[in-house]
């Protein structure tokens, strides 16, 4: 069972995953970020009745998917996407949070014809304007949208975002809020930008104050990772 990144010393998944989802309440999901922790750790929240988690490799996400394959666990990418592993993530993954360009949208599309399947996406903006991060620039999401409308395996459900890193409380909420005002914005034009995917361990507090859906913890569920 256990794959190659080693066994993690664990507190209590079970405490942890109760007390977040406390903190979440009923209006926003948790994906439970597994990258790098072991299966037996996925088995571990899974039977503390934590259903989705996020992968940023298509390997990693492949061989656990492999072992896993019988759990009802719904799987999400979160990482950047090359477009030569889309067809090893598409017939995985119930949800991809990480899609910014036209080109993964169009390839995403083919590989759901294959799989007879209608994939959800989300698109990533860059709110923070960091030239280190992926993401759209929100001025030109609208055209990659109306540019999306052709691709009829794709569903485009809302937007992610990270924030900087950065202590600074006022910088992380912008990121946010920005985001939070593009989905209210275009939500009267594309019915289907429901999910706004924002926070992280050392900031997912403020990402719902700021109207996150979805938040993506990893460390504050499993512990500290081991590279």
């Amino acid at each position: 069972m256990d794959l190659i990144y080693g066994v993690i010393q664990m507190h209590n998944i079970k405490d942890n995953i109760n007390k977040i989802k406390n903190d979440l309440g009923n209006n926003t999901k948790l994906v439970a970020v597994s990258k790098f922790f072991p299966a037996e750790n996925i088995l571990e929240a899974l039977e503390s009745g934590q259903k989705i988690f996020g992968e940023s490799k298509a390997q990693e996400l492949r061989n656990k998917y492999d072992v896993l394959k019988d759990k009802p666990i719904e799987w999400h990418f979160l990482g950047s996407i090359q477009t030569n592993k889309i067809k090893y993530i598409v017939p995985i993954c119930d949800l991809i949070h990480s899609v910014h360009r036209l080109k993964e949208i169009k390839e995403i599309n083919k590989r759901a014809k294959e799989n007879n399947k209608i994939q959800k996406i989300l698109i990533e903006v860059n709110t923070s304007g960091e030239e280190s991060k992926s993401g759209i620039s929100p001025e030109n999401i609208e055209t990659l949208l109306e540019n999306s409308k052709k691709y009829d395996s794709v569903k485009i459900i809302g937007f992610m975002t990270m924030a900087p890193l950065t202590e600074d409380e006022n910088i992380i909420r912008n990121t946010f809020r920005k985001l939070k005002n593009v989905k209210n914005d275009l939500s009267s034009k594309y019915d289907d930008l429901s999910e706004l995917s924002m926070g992280m361990s050392n900031d997912y507090e403020i990402a719902l104050e700021e109207g996150s859906t979805m938040v993506r913890l990893g460390s504050k569920i499993f512990g500290k990772r081991n590279y």
